[in-house]
């Protein structure tokens, strides 16, 4: 079996602090996005304040996985139009066209892939 060819560019590791990076007003709250600019990861990692405004929206290409690590005690996540409640350690799965959005207020960590795009944001 021939061994892979060595990598054109050294390969390098990247330690975020994600609640240093700037937040970013997003639909659902303030998100901090990291590694958007990393070419070793297909993705980005977002950790997202999420707060009672949060608006339904799909996405045509990114899957997402959400993971609840505080919430309100009445917190939901609306998928499709059905709620499902959730609590800390909670992980939801988001794929395309999946209409969803948060009910309450949580702090979520997000693995969106491939990495966010705006423009792969809708709203009906």
């Amino acid at each position: 079996m021939k061994s892979p060819a060595p990598p054109t560019e050294p390969r390098r590791a990247e330690v975020v602090h994600l609640p240093d990076l700037p937040g970013i007003d997003c639909p659902c709250g303030v998100a901090r996005r990291a590694f958007a600019e990393h070419d070793d990861f297909p993705g980005t990692v977002h950790l997202t304040r999420i707060d009672h405004a949060a608006r339904t929206h799909y996405h045509r290409h990114h899957t997402e996985i959400y993971v609840v690590l505080e919430c309100d005690p009445d917190a939901a996540i609306e998928l499709d139009g059905t709620p499902h409640p959730v609590r800390p350690h909670t992980s939801i799965l988001i794929p395309p066209g999946v209409r969803h959005r948060a009910v309450g207020r949580l702090t979520v960590l997000i693995v969106c892939s491939p990495e966010f795009d705006p423009e792969d944001e809708f709203f009906d």
